[in-house]
């Protein structure tokens, strides 16, 4: 590879998304920062989704558990409860030389495929799942990246399309893209709260025909990066054009365990599906994924999700062990914590109770913390955002002068971009950058608020001081604040609305 040319063109045709290149840049804004160059000590990431770096604690029981099971000689240790060493003994046995240095089956230990069935089964009310339909991944994106690939296939018009949301987890481009298949983009209706708008499906749906061949349709439920969450009577629909147009269903539900949305609960496709109609419930294929990286658990980095397929051909199914047989196995520890988070603490366990009051405290910062940010961004001029009734993300629109458009033409960026750079630059806060967008079209960011209620308060003032400054500084009439005026008008914006400030965690436990 002495040359561009010589590397793989799929590889090369991969798109980088513009939140890698400010990744990039947070990291030299944190060099800066700590050789006090800057006005802010520290940078905030709240545009990964990643809760355990800001500070957001693990769950002890998980964690007590992965540590016995690290350095077995803890089984001996009576400092920690009974129900954590039993725990961890049980799962040792069902390791090969009762050790996590051993590998596993490519699709996973059987132990822990079989309690992800029964979770499955439990949180479905009864419909029956299959531990020989359930494969473990070194987490969802892993497990979809393997699905996509058995069905890319064809150039040009035969090319593999895929339905693809707008807007989508903003990895979701690259990983088509490198497995080869084309991305048929349909659009999120932001006035129903992100509803998925059938006659929109349908429209993409036939337009795509001629220069690809959709295949499969992805769906993020609950959303991510909008946070909607799909009622009943949405997801028949979807299953419905899944059927007519014989698209495979793949279906991104990791915020299953993440709803606090006003009458919103979240149900399954595959629930769904199993009410529906034999034609149905016999004949849509259906892959469903679920990942350690959920909200109330947050262990993106031990890595590791699982993927559920229905109504798949068993010829097909066993090329999808043969995919993952490319990984050799999911780390080990990651599969046992998949293990504890679908089947914890039991009521009269010894830890129960604290298993209980950290999990639903992280349910309540996030929901409590999507309010209060809520409340902030409908008071900022020039932004505006929908409710979450789900999932970590907040996904406020950006109203932007024209002044700020043109100079990020200028620049040769979208505004957006534009705008999450100098965010980072002069307040030390790196956000996601949104997916829409063009020279026409709206300009959205991505916040994650599944981070501590302290930190929270950080995140909106820095972001409050920032955007009043940038869109004072970006009038039509040529006028400026003092910066006296500056502090009282953030602090009014910061201070609005009728949510209390959750400065600390004393403040959340008497909330929830």
């Amino acid at each position: 590879m002495i040359s561009l040319q010589d590397v793989n063109p799929r590889v090369r045709a991969i798109r980088v998304s513009a939140q890698t290149a400010l990744q990039s840049l947070s990291a030299l804004q944190k060099d800066m920062a700590q050789e006090a160059q800057k006005p802010f000590k520290e940078v905030i990431d709240v545009g990964s989704g990643d809760s355990h770096r800001t500070g957001i604690k693990p769950i002890s029981f998980i964690r007590q558990v992965l540590a016995v099971c690290l350095y077995p000689q803890l089984l001996e240790d009576d400092s920690l409860p009974l129900d954590v060493r039993l725990r961890a003994q049980r799962l040792l046995q069902a390791c090969d030389g009762e050790s996590v240095g051993s590998y596993t089956a490519s699709s996973g230990l059987l132990h822990v495929r079989q309690n992800i069935a029964d979770f499955i089964t439990k949180r479905d009310a009864g419909v029956p799942s299959d531990s020989n339909d359930v494969f473990i991944s070194a987490g969802a994106q892993r497990a979809l990246m393997v699905v996509v690939k058995l069905l890319s296939r064809g150039e040009g018009q035969t090319q593999t399309g895929v339905l693809t949301p707008l807007p989508c987890p903003h990895t979701l481009p690259a990983l088509l893209d490198e497995a080869g298949v084309t991305a048929v983009p349909y659009q999120l209706t932001e006035e129903q709260g992100w509803a998925v708008d059938l006659n929109k499906l349908h429209r993409v749906l036939q337009s795509s025909r001629g220069r690809c061949e959709p295949r499969a349709i992805y769906i993020s439920n609950p959303g991510n990066p909008t946070g909607h969450v799909q009622d009943r009577k949405s997801i028949q629909e979807v299953i419905q054009l899944a059927a007519a147009e014989r698209l495979l269903l793949l279906v991104d539900e990791v915020y299953q365990d993440s709803v606090y949305g006003l009458n919103r609960e979240f149900i399954s496709y595959k629930k769904i599906l199993f009410e529906m109609d034999k034609e149905f419930r016999d004949t849509v294929e259906l892959v469903s994924f679920h990942s350690l990286s959920c909200a109330s658990v947050g262990e993106c980095g031990l890595r590791a999700g699982y993927m559920e397929v229905i109504n798949m051909d068993p010829e097909v199914k066993h090329f999808v062990d043969t995919m993952l047989c490319t990984d050799i196995s999911t780390p080990v520890t990651g599969q046992l914590a998949l293990d504890l988070m679908l089947n914890p603490p039991k009521r009269g366990d010894p830890s129960y109770d604290t298993y209980t009051q950290e999990t639903r405290f992280a349910r309540a910062t996030l929901s409590l913390n999507a309010q209060r940010a809520l409340e902030v961004l409908n008071n900022l001029p020039g932004m505006s955002c929908q409710s979450a009734m789900g999932g970590i993300y907040l996904y406020p629109r950006l109203h932007l002068p024209a002044k700020i458009r043109m100079q990020a033409k200028v620049q040769g960026v979208e505004a957006d971009v534009l705008y999450c750079q100098k965010l980072l630059e002069e307040e030390g806060l790196l956000v996601g950058v949104g997916q829409q967008g063009g020279e026409a079209g709206p300009h959205h960011l991505r916040l994650c608020v599944l981070v501590p209620p302290d930190m929270l308060e950080k995140v909106m003032f820095r972001l409050c001081s920032f955007h009043l400054r940038l869109m004072n500084g970006h009038r039509d009439v040529d006028r400026s604040l003092t910066g006296e005026d500056e502090k009282e008008n953030t602090e009014h914006v910061f201070n609005c609305g009728e949510g209390k400030s959750l400065s600390s965690s004393g403040d959340l436990m008497e909330a929830i």
